[in-house]
C-alpha cells in the first residue's frame, strides 16, 4: 500500500520493500537532526499488522517465542522471536497489549508466513489471530512506536509533524547498533550474533523463562559467550558517494577471502556513511576491511568472546 505521505512537500519514494514510504522529504540530515532532539516522526505504513487476540494469547505467545509474555502490562511495547528448532531466527515482529489482545508489526510482506506459522501453533489454545495491514498504519516518533488506523494517517502527520524519511530512521538506527530482521541477518542467523540478548528496547529474548523452540542454541551459545558470527558497525570511507549495496562482501585490507556481508548503509548526520556487518567471530576486531572498495573500521557491537551480547555504553 502506497502511503499517502508521499503526497507531502518534498517526499520521495524508498526503494524496494521500503518504495511505498518516503526515503526522505528533502532534508536528509535535517530530518536526522529532528529525530535526535525528539522532534517529528517516520512513516512507517509500509510495515505489516497483525493482532493476536483471546484469554490465553500471552500465555501462548510466551511458549513459542523467545519474550517473556505471561503478565506483560498494557501498554508495553517488546519485540520478540520465533525460531527454528536449531535457533536460527525465522520471525521478527514488535507489539503491544492493551489488556484485550497484542497487536505487532513485522516487516513489509512478512504477516502472512507468520500468521500461517502461529495459525499451526493453535492446537487447543483460545486465540484469534487477524492480519490488520490493511487497516492500521506504523508510525515511530522518538522513543516510540505508534498505531494509526489507516484513514486517519494524514491527519495524524498534522499533529506528529515535522515528517523525517525512512533514510534518517535506518541512519539512527544504524548507529545504535540496531539489526533489522532480513537485512542485516540471514537464514543462518542465530540471536546471540546480531545483539537482540540484550537489555536495549530492541531486545528480544528473555534469558529467565520456559523452554521455547529453539532455546538449547541460545543458552550454548551465550553461556560460552562465542557466537559463531558477530553485528558489527563499519565507518566507510566517505571520500566516494555511494554506500554498500545489501550483502556486499567483507573483505580483509590487502585481499583474502570474505569474512563477512554488508547489510543495511546510510549517511548518518555526525558519523558520515555507515553500515552494519555481520562477520566471522575471529576477524580481529581491530583489522581493516574493505566493502565494495571502501575502506571500513570496525566498531563493536556484539564482543566476539565474553558473552558481552550488546554495545558497551559510552
Amino acid at each position: 500500500m502506497t502511503s499517502p505521505l508521499l503526497n507531502l512537500p518534498g517526499a520521495v519514494a524508498g526503494e524496494g520493500v521500503d518504495a511505498p514510504v518516503a526515503a526522505h522529504y528533502g532534508s536528509l540530515y535535517g530530518e536526522q537532526r529532528a529525530l535526535d532532539s525528539g522532534e517529528g516522526f517516520v512513516d512507517l505504513s509500509h510495515r505489516d499488522v497483525l493482532r493476536v487476540a483471546g484469554p490465553d494469547r500471552l500465555t501462548w505467545l510466551h511458549s513459542i517465542t523467545t519474550q517473556y509474555f505471561e503478565g506483560l502490562e498494557p501498554g508495553r511495547w517488546i519485540s520478540a522471536l520465533i525460531l527454528s528448532p536449531q535457533g536460527h531466527v525465522e520471525h521478527a515482529f514488535t507489539g503491544v497489549d492493551d489488556g484485550e489482545a497484542f497487536t505487532a508489526h513485522a516487516e513489509p510482506g512478512r504477516a502472512a508466513a507468520l500468521i500461517d506459522f502461529l495459525e499451526r501453533m493453535k492446537f487447543m489454545m483460545r486465540v484469534e489471530i487477524t492480519d490488520l495491514t490493511s487497516e492500521l498504519a506504523v508510525a515511530w516518533r522518538p522513543g516510540r512506536y505508534d498505531l494509526v488506523p489507516r484513514d486517519q494517517l494524514t491527519a495524524y502527520a498534522e499533529a506528529a509533524g515535522p515528517a523525517a524519511g525512512l533514510w534518517a530512521f535506518e541512519a539512527l538506527r544504524i548507529a545504535r547498533g540496531e539489526p533489522r530482521f532480513g537485512v542485516d541477518t540471514d537464514e543462518r542467523t542465530i540471536p546471540n550474533e546480531v545483539g537482540w540478548i540484550a537489555e536495549q528496547p530492541w531486545g528480544a529474548v528473555h534469558l529467565d523463562k520456559g523452554c521455547y523452540r529453539g532455546q538449547e542454541t541460545v543458552a550454548r551459545v551465550h553461556n560460552l559467550g562465542r557466537p559463531p558470527r558477530r553485528l558489527t558497525l563499519l565507518h566507510l570511507d566517505g571520500s566516494e558517494n555511494r554506500l554498500p549495496a545489501v550483502g556486499t562482501e567483507v573483505l580483509p585490507d590487502g585481499g583474502g577471502r570474505a569474512v563477512g556481508f554488508v547489510g543495511s548503509s546510510a549517511r548518518h548526520h555526525e558519523l558520515g556513511p555507515i553500515a552494519l556487518a555481520l562477520l566471522k567471530r575471529n576477524t580481529d576486531v581491530s583489522a581493516a576491511l574493505v566493502v565494495d572498495g571502501l575502506p571500513a573500521a570496525q566498531e563493536v557491537v556484539v564482543d566476539p568472546e565474553v558473552g558481552l551480547h550488546f554495545r558497551p555504553q559510552r
